[in-house]
């Protein structure tokens, strides 16, 4: 499995498992088979309440922890410094595990006011030893800025909707400047209409791919973490088949020009 290097030393592999969406009740069976597939970075969040899921299927995967990635996140009703460090123990409790390898806090809240607090209470989290690497998630340039500017501190990660149709190149160019990773969450747009897209189709076409494929491989190759929630078996297998080809350069350029700005989740300067 491909990884890139944080800005702390640890490595993240660039492609993963996202959890989102998947019931408690399946989620040990998925993430178990996902990880007999290959899958070696789980990515989950107290809000899914399934991290209780996600640990019994990494512990029943038979691969042995410190090779598995796994990703949780702070909710909203949790920031604060005193309770994002309460939050962390109780997901690390569902997930019984001694420490995740990234924990990001889920949404910067502007008018809550308190992701400083929060952000004070990874750093501290991290001195602790309960996570490897912190970061944030759908953090704008002046959240970022803000957070860095306070503690010194810059995020390893920052994870936000990113696919064709939005590829965020200005905060991308921020987090190139800062050394920070770009995740990207929802990375099929929630599939339906941009995989029906007729660029994607004809790229699809000549690689004898699906245009999933092509999305996920175009991540892949813009130097982005990505990782597809699903919770059928041989989807997770067409998600993982990405290995065998690439794109080349005039591929690239067409799925580059597809960028609309568009969203298909909340605003977060405002979702709170």
């Amino acid at each position: 499995m491909t990884t890139l290097t944080l800005n702390d030393g640890c490595r993240i592999p660039k492609f993963g498992l996202g959890t989102w969406q998947t019931p408690d009740a399946d989620a040990a069976r998925i993430v178990a088979e996902a990880i007999t597939i290959g899958y070696r970075h789980i990515d989950t969040a107290s809000i899914y309440q399934n991290e209780e899921g996600v640990g019994r299927g990494i512990a029943a995967s038979g691969v042995t922890r410190d090779r598995i990635f796994v990703t949780t996140k702070l909710w909203n009703s949790d920031q604060g410094y005193d309770s994002a460090l309460r939050a962390l123990d109780r997901s690390l409790a569902r997930l019984k595990l001694a420490a995740v390898d990234l924990y990001l806090i889920h949404w910067p809240c502007p008018a809550q006011g308190r992701a400083l607090e929060s952000w004070r209470a990874l750093i501290e989290a991290r001195r602790e030893g309960k996570v490897k690497s912190i970061g944030v998630s759908n953090f704008r340039a002046e959240d970022l800025e803000r957070i860095i500017g306070e503690t010194g501190v810059v995020p390893a990660v920052n994870q936000i909707e990113l696919h064709p149709w939005l590829q965020q190149r200005a905060l991308r160019e921020l987090h190139a400047r800062h050394g920070i990773v770009t995740e990207s969450w929802s990375p099929l747009a929630q599939g339906g209409d941009l995989l029906n897209d007729a660029t994607l189709s004809r790229v699809a076409a000549k690689h004898r791919k699906t245009a999933a494929q092509v999305v996920l491989r175009w991540h892949l190759q813009s130097g982005l973490v990505v990782f597809p929630k699903s919770v059928r078996p041989e989807r997770l297998r067409e998600n993982f088949d990405l290995f065998d080809f690439a794109l080349d350069a005039a591929d690239m350029a067409a799925i580059d020009k597809l960028d609309a700005n568009k969203r298909t989740g909340p605003d977060p300067a405002v979702f709170a």
